[in-house]
């Protein structure tokens, strides 16, 4: 039972407890399955009517797990986009804050990655994909943030590339830390599938309800 909307350029935060359907409802808009009832709707059309492809095309994905495959560190961003130019792929790893390091390893753009990145850190690996969908340069952003599992300094990093990567697109944010969705032009406050809260991060302090809660931590994540 949900309904909401986001304008162009906005940023809207999904946030709750676990099992609270925050990832169920980026998987529908990106049509992983569909809903039984009611609709979505992208830029006014049933996104039942556009083809799957298409709708991925104009969607760019950033989740918890990064996949990678075996190959040079170019061709893993360039995956975004299969048609994008060695300088278009630099420019993304810019953007996201990987070109430092990446121009430390071995090869620089040309190091080859094995097994699932595994040569790579859990941070850089992130950072890899944020530069994967910034060359793919959609409309429309999901991020299922995570940074539970590095370090402070490219927890930073992280959050600037993704930072931006957002500016100027319509971004869906699965959010883990309250923190980082503060600058959040709608947060959706979400339990058992339902919305029980939606507003701005400082309405909904005001309000000192579910949200606020988790945000002062007597909720646990």
């Amino acid at each position: 039972d949900i309904n909401l909307y986001g304008l162009p350029g906005q940023k809207i935060a999904f946030v709750g407890s676990t099992g609270a359907g925050k990832t169920t409802i980026t998987n529908l808009i990106n049509r992983f399955y569909d809903i039984q009832d009611g609709k979505i709707r992208y830029d006014g059309i049933n996104i039942r009517k556009i083809k799957k492809a298409d709708l991925r095309r104009s969607l760019g994905i950033v989740l918890q797990d990064t996949h990678l495959f075996t190959g040079t560190v170019m061709d893993n961003i360039r995956y975004g986009r299969l048609d994008a130019t060695d300088e278009e792929c630099v420019v993304a790893a810019k953007l996201a804050n990987a070109d430092g390091f990446i121009r430390r390893l071995p090869d620089g753009y040309n190091t080859m990655l094995t097994g699932d990145g595994a040569n790579l850190s859990q941070g850089q690996r992130q950072l890899l994909a944020i530069a994967r969908a910034a060359v793919a340069d959609p409309p429309v952003l999901i991020l299922d943030e995570a940074t539970s599992s590095i370090d402070t300094r490219t927890e930073a990093l992280v959050q600037s590339g993704m930072d931006g990567l957002m500016y100027g697109r319509t971004t869906f944010v699965i959010a883990h830390r309250l923190s980082t969705v503060r600058n959040a032009d709608c947060i959706i406050v979400l339990e058992q599938g339902r919305i029980i809260e939606r507003g701005s991060h400082d309405e909904l302090i005001a309000k000192k309800g579910k949200y606020y809660q988790l945000y002062t931590g007597n909720l646990a994540e």
